[in-house]
């Protein structure tokens, strides 16, 4: 990582060039929001519809009240820009819609949102890709050693407005390959004089039965003195959340004889892409690592490894504070300082239920299995002598990460304007981790039906009847294995960037920009892990360590709805007596850097703007083209534990590789827009993007795991220090058309060509082992650019709020999106015993859904405002399965839906009252192995919230 002298360098270096930049990056996004105000002027003047404005430099700044004057708004700002863009702006200050962004976000055309859990959903696509670029005021931002920053953790409260490109103009950032959020804090000179807001709500979660505070103030003014107009805001939040996530799920099939039931573990055919054939009577060969067949057309019938239960509890905390002075000395300069920070606390205790079922104990007194009809694949059985255990996993990790901004605009000219500005970012993870696992003595039986209810399996410990259930808590439990882990990850950054607007009288050319931006980035990991195991010892789990969790899956399903398990918390608390007791030695618990890598990256653009006629309509837009540039220097390390001769730990040795990468790519964009009518537009953009490798991803040491019982070969895993950043050609066509007061219907069709996804290779690797002479072949994975994948689809989507209704209905309106993907990927495929590549299959990209859908009904009556969010998404292939199991590869998530509520009442001018609520369908998220009915897999079950809060300002 670069030392901090590199910042007061950048900062000279800035002083020196005039200055340093202010004001928003993203200037023609500006002036789309000033255009935004004729809109918003339209409005009745409701108490749900007020707007201030004042006139400041020629440029209007308008503060928007209500849910119809934001969708104006976002409206306006879609409809003034050159980009394809949509945009959430707040309904009002400290009132930004939902619990937190991401969830804001999905009701934004082609933006569909996943992975719900800890009381929210986290991660968000723009039309069905997971590679966003994120900033905060046109500043690239990043957690930790990440390229990209965990969204859900910047505040809702503090936002002013996001704005989601699905275009780029040479001027921005060119990484993520799906598209760029950009986020918009609030700044003292949006506000005419002073402004306080004072926000607090009280959410309570169903599942967890708990009631956080989620709380939030602003304080701006600004004043005129002798050196010029000043101004200073403060904006400060803080939100607690308490969740409880709970999961079922069945484990991964593999195969067993049909004859006796014994499970198969080696020589038959693995790593097919749509698993083994499951018809009944199916057979297969057997053959040994050489391709020799041992044992022919075996009849073989396909069941379940195991079955298990997580239900997490835990406590989340996301301290934040946005700090923003402006000044402008005269009506020709402005300048900007600015501190952004948010910060994530953790502490969660997850409790497992474990139960093997690959053992079928005495299979002379056990009921025969059944199966699904027509097929060899178990539905139901019993398992007598079932291997069963527990875990209690303890986790606490926070996050800490500041952005400081130093900059300023000035106006050279009457033509010409200057900008630059100097941002330097910290941002440091940490995490330690727990678990410690008991075992259940003597479990008779388990009784398991995988596939109970529409994906829900339903299992229970029984007596030799199988009727009579087993009392979880009145069986011993003995200390089994323990795990301590934990890791570090720092990340900072200095970046520094010059802009220049030209105004041009240049024919159809009407305006020139041109800029340069440098950044220094640093990203550090660390990591420390022992483990041990007492299962021998018949050790009891103690008094003091034993908890039972109630009330698992909330009666959804029929399974084990408690059981022992040990206590995270006493056991965090307790560490040090148990790392004694299982022998850890102080050389384990030391964080070990694991890699330190600093890039350095350079873009410089040229651009203009062009206005003109074609066939007596107008025509206009921007082109342009980018260059970009990286340089990496990397050094990874790996660490052996060492011994004496009468066992006892020495300090680890380390091993160090260097290596550095370095690319450059020219990426031109071009994007314009035709006026069919005053109110109708269509646009078209190409433009090119990229996404460089995951640091992590970099690492050239390698992993290795010993060849298992009847297996030839072992598995390793490594990075790939040669991996080439993913490239992207994007196509976009759009039509939209403006009627009325704020109402829109649009369009879009859009295409993606990207070259290089990253998805692992399987290479044959032979390693010696210092303590054994014989050399070992592994089936190496590592990452790699193997892979090309095509996305293609259509964006609808209407903003309508009609005239003419009786006044009791007057502002009912829709906000509605439809979006339709098509997509493909290549897949390599392998030979997972020789690491050979065989070849390659067709499928859809990981997680693209079809189609989605969301609806938003909404009223908006006097002092009220009301809305009704319903979001929809088709299923998605998540990803894919290891190769060494017999079920089909590709795992799929089932369609998901939320339904959510908003309602604010306004008491007076100052004082708001809301009402929130979420997930009030109560959803159970389910996922599949390719075929729903016969291999189904996970089933999760999460919090529905309430929130009552208010909203004072003056």
């Amino acid at each position: 990582m670069f030392k901090k002298s590199m910042l007061s360098a950048s900062v000279a270096l800035v002083l020196s060039s005039m200055g340093a930049m202010a004001a928003t990056p993203e200037d023609d996004q500006a002036l789309a929001r000033n255009a935004a105000v004729s809109a918003d002027q339209q409005q009745p003047d409701g108490p749900a519809n007020k707007a201030k404005k004042k006139e400041d430099d020629d440029t209007e700044v308008i503060e928007v009240t209500g849910i119809r004057g934001s969708l104006n708004k976002s409206m306006a700002i879609k409809q003034q820009s050159v980009q394809v863009v949509d945009s959430i702006v707040a309904e009002d200050i400290g009132k930004f819609p939902d619990n937190n962004l991401v969830e804001a976000l999905q009701r934004v055309t082609g933006v569909q949102t996943t992975d719900r859990g800890g009381g929210e959903v986290s991660t968000v696509t723009i039309r069905g890709l997971t590679d966003v670029t994120t900033t905060v005021n046109g500043r690239q931002i990043f957690t930790a050693a990440g390229r990209q920053v965990a969204v859900a953790d910047i505040p809702a409260a503090l936002l002013k407005s996001v704005d989601v490109y699905k275009t780029r103009g040479a001027h921005q950032l060119s990484s993520g390959i799906a598209g760029q959020i950009d986020i918009h804090t609030q700044r003292p000179f949006d506000f005419d004089g002073s402004k306080f807001v004072l926000a607090a709500r009280g959410v309570y979660a169903d599942q967890p039965d708990k009631t956080d505070p989620v709380v939030s103030a602003l304080a701006s003014n600004r004043w005129d003195t002798n050196i010029g107009e000043v101004g200073a805001l403060v904006n400060v939040s803080y939100a607690r959340t308490h969740y409880r996530d709970q999961n079922v799920t069945p484990g991964a099939v593999v195969p067993f004889r049909a004859d006796d039931l014994v499970r198969i573990f080696d020589g038959w055919p693995k790593g097919l892409d749509n698993g083994l054939p499951n018809a009944a009577g199916s057979t297969f060969n057997l053959e040994d690592s050489e391709g020799n067949v041992t044992e022919a057309d075996v009849p073989y019938v396909l069941s379940r490894d195991a079955i298990f239960e997580n239900d997490l509890n835990g406590k989340r905390e996301r301290p934040a504070f946005n700090i923003s002075l402006q000044w402008a000395p005269n009506d020709k300069s402005q300048y900007l300082f600015e501190t952004f920070y948010n910060g994530f606390r953790n502490e969660s205790f997850n409790s497992m239920l474990f139960s093997y079922v690959d053992w079928w104990g005495d299979l002379a007194n056990t009921p025969a299995p059944t199966y699904y009809d027509g097929t060899n694949v178990v539905k139901s059985r019993i398992v007598g002598s079932p291997a069963v255990w527990s875990s209690g996993d303890y986790t606490k990790s926070k996050t800490d990460s500041y952005v400081y901004a130093l900059g300023g605009k000035w106006d050279i000219s009457s033509d010409f304007q200057l900008k630059s500005e100097v941002v330097y970012q910290t941002s440091k993870y940490k995490t330690d981790f727990v678990a410690l696992r008991a075992n259940a003595i003597g479990i008779p039986n388990v009784a398991v039906d995988f596939n109970a209810d529409n994906g829900l399996p339903a299992w229970a410990f029984v007596q030799d009847d199988y009727q009579t259930r087993v009392n979880l808590q009145d069986v011993p439990w003995n200390l089994a294995q323990m795990y301590d882990n934990g890791g570090k990850d720092e990340g900072d950054s200095i970046a520094w960037t010059m802009d220049g607007d030209y105004l041009l009288d240049a024919g159809i050319f009407n305006r020139l920009k041109a800029g340069v931006r440098y950044e220094r980035r640093g990203a550090e990991s660390y990591a420390r892990g022992a483990d041990g195991d007492l299962s021998a010892s018949n050790t009891a789990l103690a008094d003091d360590m034993t908890y039972i969790n109630p009330s698992f899956f909330d009666g959804e399903a029929d399974v084990p709805s408690g059981w022992v398990v040990a206590n995270g918390y006493n056991l965090y608390d307790q560490r040090d007596a148990y790392r004694s007791l299982y022998g850890f030695s102080p050389y384990d618990l030391v964080l070990q850097k694991t890699f330190d890598i600093t890039e350095k990256s350079y873009a410089a653009y040229l651009e203009t703007d062009f206005d003109t006629d074609l066939f007596g309509h107008r025509v206009d837009g921007e082109m342009g083209v980018r260059y970009v540039k990286s340089d990496t220097d990397m050094t990874f390390n790996t660490y052996t534990k060492q011994q004496d001769d009468d066992g006892n730990r020495l300090p680890t040795t380390m091993v160090s590789k260097d290596g550095k990468t370095s690319n450059d790519k020219l990426l031109p964009s071009f994007i314009g827009r035709f006026y069919i009518t005053d109110d109708l537009m269509a646009r078209f953009a190409y433009t090119e993007t990229l996404r460089r490798p995951e640091f992590g991803q970099l690492n050239p040491h390698i992993t290795k795991q010993k060849p298992l019982t009847n297996s030839d070969t072992g598995d390793a895993s490594g990075g790939n220090p040669n991996l080439k950043p993913v490239e992207s050609k994007n196509y976009d066509l759009s039509l939209e058309w403006y009627f009325g007061k704020g109402n829109a219907l649009y369009g879009t069709y859009f295409k993606r060509k990207i070259d290089g996804l990253v998805y692992d290779s399987l290479s044959l690797y032979t390693a010696q082992d210092p303590t054994d002479p014989a050399p070992v072949d592994y089936i190496l994975s590592r990452p790699d650019n193997t892979s090309n994948g095509k996305l293609e689809g259509i964006e609808l989507g209407t903003v309508y709020f009609p005239d003419g209704l009786p006044s009791w209905l007057d502002g009912i309106g829709i906000q509605a999106s439809a979006t339709f993907l098509d997509s493909s990927q290549d897949v390599p495929q392998y030979n997972i015993t020789t690491g050979e590549k065989i070849g390659y299959i067709s499928r859809d990209m990981f997680g693209v859904s079809k189609k989605s859908y969301s609806t938003v009904l909404i009223y908006e009556h006097g002092p009220i405002d009301a809305r009704l969010s319903y979001v929809w998404r088709d299923k998605w292939l998540n990803n894919y399965e290891a190769a060494q199991f017999a079920n089909p590869r590709g795992v799929y998530r089932r369609p998901e839906q939320s339904l959510d509520f908003q309602l604010s009442y306004n008491v007076s001018d100052n004082l708001m009252v809301t009402l929130d609520a979420t997930n009030l369908t109560k959803e159970i998220y389910k996922s599949y192995y390719q075929n729903e009915d016969i291999y189904n897999f996970g089933n999760s079950l999460y919090s529905r919230t309430f929130a009552l809060g208010i909203r004072y300002s003056l």
